[in-house]
């Protein structure tokens, strides 16, 4: 049952949600493809988290269909004795480490990079991979890449469609609810 099982995919895009959300309002707004992310951007930000829920809500789906293997990255990063966490505004609420989903033939490493700057604005290039994790969660089997940096400036900028906050904590006081991931990957960090 943990298998992947051997699914066609309708959408050739369904693996990674923002490319998934972005045809979605392509479709919603009539925007050539080419124009779809500066167009998404625009939108108002209530419109884009209902776009990200819907687009979540629908690949849950397709993760009960097909039991796919979903690659993606997340990254630990931290400030001295401070760790990064973020709210989604889709998917479970509870605090996660920010990173995505990989596109394909993609270097994890510039994955890591690519999604910490569209989340956070922060440019990041000297990553420490600390391995990979496997496991089936939510109908899908996920193969994720796990990175950290340490960051000079707690400033981050983020993407008020995809992301409700990001905020630091003291690594001996995480928040209560936290999501799957967060303190295994945590742990390889120390």
């Amino acid at each position: 049952m943990d298998k992947p099982r051997d699914c066609a995919r309708p959408v050739a895009m369904i693996g990674n949600r923002r490319q998934f959300a972005a045809s979605s309002i392509r479709t919603l707004v009539g925007v050539q493809p080419q124009a779809a992310e500066p167009a998404l951007q625009r939108l108002p930000v209530p419109l884009r988290r209902h776009v990200y829920r819907a687009a979540y809500q629908g690949l849950r789906v397709w993760w009960f269909l097909c039991r796919p293997e979903v690659t993606g990255v997340k990254c630990v990063l931290t400030a001295g004795d401070r760790v990064l966490l973020v709210r989604h505004t889709y998917g479970p609420r509870g605090w996660d480490l920010p990173g995505g989903t990989m596109k394909s033939g993609e270097d994890p490493s510039d994955t890591a990079t690519r999604e910490i700057e569209e989340e956070l604005g922060v440019q990041i290039e000297d990553w420490r991979a600390l391995g990979q994790i496997v496991h089936t969660l939510d109908h899908r089997r996920d193969r994720l890449h796990c990175f950290a940096a340490e960051l000079d400036n707690r400033h981050v900028d983020i993407d008020p469609g995809e992301l409700q906050v990001a905020q630091w904590f003291p690594r001996d006081q995480l928040p209560g609810w936290l999501n799957y991931y967060v303190r295994p990957i945590l742990d390889r960090a120390e």
